[in-house]
């Protein structure tokens, strides 16, 4: 999966929380008003983001009217989850990478992880 800049993701955050508040698909207008308190960007630089981000998949658009209604294709964890996984691409030993992270995290999210790993594991021993 590509990578954001700072603005995109910027704008990409906007467009996830409004995702999670069950706020549905938002026009450049709403992303620029959701900024402003933060940012000091230009309307017609919301709406240059918003189609770049389109054009590179990371946000499908419908018409409403004169306006584009924006939506994110993904989740932000399945967007972090892709950058997690094209960093473990990138090196050499993937068990050593997996291992140091796991040494680095709190003991809330070691726990998770093994969780998960358990949950994993019971699906694959139950009989076909």
């Amino acid at each position: 999966m590509k990578g954001l800049g700072e603005l995109e993701r910027t704008v990409m955050e906007v467009l996830w929380a409004r995702e999670d508040a069950g706020g549905g698909a938002a026009t450049a207008r709403d992303v620029s008003r959701a900024l402003a308190g933060d940012r000091d960007l230009a309307h017609t630089t919301v709406m240059t983001v918003l189609d770049r981000l389109a054009k590179k998949d990371f946000l499908q658009r419908e018409r409403d009217g004169r306006a584009w209604r924006y939506r994110p294709v993904a989740s932000r964890e399945r967007y972090v989850t892709e950058l997690m996984l094209g960093a473990l691409d990138e090196t050499g030993d993937r068990g050593a990478a997996l291992v140091h992270f796991v040494r680095s995290v709190s003991e809330d999210e070691a726990a998770v992880i093994a969780k998960a790993l358990g949950e994993l594991t019971s699906v694959k021993e139950r009989p076909a």
